[in-house]
């Protein structure tokens, strides 16, 4: 935070990826085959026609550091995500009520259980992953095998759940004044309650990505929202973290996190309802992507059209959730 404390669970930002650019530059990484190769085991995705990272294999190994530079804090190419397309880094406080895991919806949590069993499978569950036959530690030779993994012990992943479930949120200092009582009648009145329902300000429910065509089979088996957002669809549909949907984020805490949107384009509340982001000019604060000046900022239009005062009134409500 800016007085310099630190908030257990709350959002991480360390500069990752920018660290990781300096380790390629350094040549800490490897050589550019070990670096492309890590790319490639980490990011790829030949099933997909056209393959937006084939372009992986054809950047020097100055452009690959230079795409990991342009990721801010806040965000990261995880494994499964993309350096093309980045994911914002979660708050863990309050995950237990959380229905769905990953910005992509791409576990389902229901108990405790299905909490240990995604921090094995994202610890190293990867290596034995297959994506229709295509598995991405094959470039290394060999298939890796179940033994030769490092896994946490049921013991050590029970902890570590029950450790992230006990997680609790930092005192706020932003009070309920008058301005941000009005703000919360604007939340209202804008029905921003329909998906950011109280008490957790969230109805735990996915929504489906444009350009995404939701299964007969999945109405019964998922929790839906039957509205398109209109953010970019990149990190569900050109991913391995893909499902084609994104799930409704909890307002809670976000005056101590960002940036925003699942892949973090904006880095306050400010930017995200500035409407200015809709435009192709628009300056992104937070992750622009590799090369980019300008882009808009699109999808999530609600709140875009208050004038400032009611704007700045709905601000300050959130910050005091």
């Amino acid at each position: 935070m800016p007085d310099g404390t630190t908030i257990k669970g709350a959002q991480g930002n360390f500069p990752f990826d920018r660290a990781v650019g300096f380790s390629i530059r350094a040549g800490l990484a490897g050589s550019e085959e070990q670096v492309k190769e890590t790319a490639r085991a980490s990011f790829d995705t030949p099933w997909l026609n056209p393959n937006p990272h084939a372009r992986l294999a054809q950047m020097s190994l100055d452009e690959i550091a230079s795409a990991h530079e342009a990721i801010p804090p806040g965000v990261i190419a995880r494994n499964r995500s993309s350096l093309l397309y980045p994911v914002q880094v979660p708050d863990l406080i309050g995950v237990r009520e959380r229905r769905y895991l990953d910005r992509t919806g791409i576990n389902l949590h229901r108990n405790i259980g299905d909490m240990m069993r995604y921090a094995a499978l994202n610890q190293g569950g990867d290596d034995l992953a297959s994506f229709g036959g295509w598995r991405p530690q094959a470039g290394a030779g060999k298939y890796p095998e179940p033994t030769e993994l490092d896994r946490y012990s049921d013991e050590q992943l029970y902890a570590l759940a029950l450790y992230i479930y006990s997680l609790k949120p930092p005192d706020n200092p932003n009070k309920v004044d008058d301005l941000a009582s009005r703000g919360r009648n604007i939340f209202r009145q804008e029905q921003c309650d329909s998906c950011h329902t109280p008490p957790l300000y969230t109805n735990n429910k996915l929504v489906p990505a444009p350009g995404f065509t939701v299964p007969a089979s999945h109405r019964t088996k998922f929790d839906i929202e039957p509205v398109v957002v209109g953010t970019d669809p990149g990190l569900t549909l050109l991913t391995r973290r893909g499902t084609g949907y994104y799930k409704v984020p909890s307002l809670l805490g976000v005056w101590y996190r960002g940036p925003f949107e699942h892949g973090g384009s904006e880095l306050t509340l400010e930017d995200w309802f500035n409407p200015l982001r809709l435009n192709d000019n628009h300056i992104p604060t937070g992750f622009r992507g590799f090369g980019v000046e300008t882009r808009k900022v699109p999808g999530h239009p609600f709140g875009l059209d208050l004038d400032d005062a009611d704007r700045k009134a709905l601000i300050a409500f959130l910050k005091t959730l």
